[in-house]
């Protein structure tokens, strides 16, 4: 039974699309499958690792009653991708395996049945509903995503807290250690939501979004979030827990303002990472009247000293940093000038750009 004739192309942008949250070894079997269904007028991929669930629809319009199939997701990745462009496919059923031909070659793979394939159940209760334009909220999401925690036991600090409120958008990333936030208006007046996204749907968002004026239609509810966008469909289970209260933690009335490039701070932090401690991480600001020395040293007792010309006229200042974290946030923010504001040696430190009016960096200090 023919399940559809298409070209490469047309089966490997979708299957590509949701084979991104497919773990490679799985306890069960099933989700290391796609799902393909031949609908009205639409080829159908859809994947889940019971979190979170990606479909996406294939340019292709099959003919024919409805039917699905479920197949191992890589496998049939690498062959399409191992085929030369242009080429002309078939999927064929046969009994319980997937026959795949182009030209000459033939591959036959295993399947299991379509209906035991687990889908995330629909939300109940109240939903609040937004669109942007995909670039947008592509750039929204690079500018806090890399202040995420990985694997903390904190579970809520695993992932974004998103917070609509009234015609705002608020995103939110900590790991204890910084915390980066993000905010911009929307068209809609909407009740308050607030969620935590989870950090593995954070990172496919910023893979499958594109960089265009392209609609991304968002679903928030107490339990899921949703996002529509071309032919995809990314539906995501939520982080259960309460996340820190980040007004808390973002500095206000900190005197002391330095303000200098970014590229020339991030090259002079750059370099003096080079010598720091391996595991630590650890460079000093040293701030007088008009100086900026960023001091660095390893346990082999080698030093590098960068020393800038600034503009400071504040409180002298002797303060650690991970040099990581503020290599994050000026790696990905744009933006020829920031503004650090600083309390004491024991004060947290807050980072601005004047190119982003709505976006707050705030870093710990370290002993060193």
């Amino acid at each position: 039974m023919v399940l559809v004739k298409a070209k490469r192309d047309e089966l490997l942008g979708p299957l590509s699309d949701v084979s991104g949250i497919i773990e490679r070894r799985h306890t069960l079997p099933i989700l290391s499958n796609v799902l393909i269904e031949r609908l009205p007028g639409a080829l159908s991929f859809l994947a889940t690792d019971i979190e979170i669930q990606i479909t996406s629809r294939g340019p292709v319009e099959p003919s024919g009653e409805n039917r699905s199939v479920t197949v191992g997701a890589r496998k049939l990745v690498d062959i399409l991708r191992a085929l030369p462009e242009g080429a002309e496919l078939t999927l064929q059923q046969q009994d319980k395996r997937l026959q795949v031909k182009a030209g000459k070659s033939k591959f036959v793979l295993q399947t299991l049945p379509a209906e035991d394939f687990p889908r995330l159940a629909k939300p109940a209760g109240d939903v609040a509903r937004f669109s942007l334009q995909q670039k947008q909220f592509r750039r929204q999401l690079g500018l806090v995503q890399y202040a995420m925690a990985q694997q903390d036991i904190r579970y809520y600090l695993n992932g974004l807290l998103m917070v609509v409120e009234d015609k705002t958008l608020k995103l939110v990333a900590t790991d204890g250690h910084r915390l980066a936030y993000a905010s911009m208006a929307l068209d809609a007046k909407l009740p308050r939501q607030e969620v935590i996204v989870p950090r593995k749907t954070v990172l496919e968002l910023g893979k499958l979004l594109a960089d265009s004026d392209a609609e991304v239609r968002i679903e928030i509810s107490a339990t899921q979030a949703a996002f529509s966008f071309g032919n995809v469909e990314l539906v995501s289970k939520l982080v259960d827990g309460k996340f820190p209260d980040y007004t808390r933690v973002i500095p206000v009335g900190h005197k002391n303002r330095l303000e200098i490039g970014r590229e020339t701070l991030r090259q002079a932090l750059l370099r003096a990472a080079i010598l720091s401690n391996e595991k630590f991480r650890g460079v000093r600001w040293v701030l007088t009247d008009g100086s900026l020395k960023i001091v660095s040293s390893n346990t082999e007792q080698e030093e590098a000293e960068e020393t800038l010309d600034v503009d400071y006229k504040g409180d002298p200042i002797d303060i650690g940093f991970n040099v990581n974290y503020l290599l994050d946030v000026l790696n990905n923010v744009t933006g020829s000038e920031v503004e650090c504001r600083f309390g004491d040696a024991a004060s947290s430190a807050l980072l601005s750009f004047a190119s982003e009016a709505d976006f707050k960096y705030v870093v710990m200090p370290m002993r060193i």
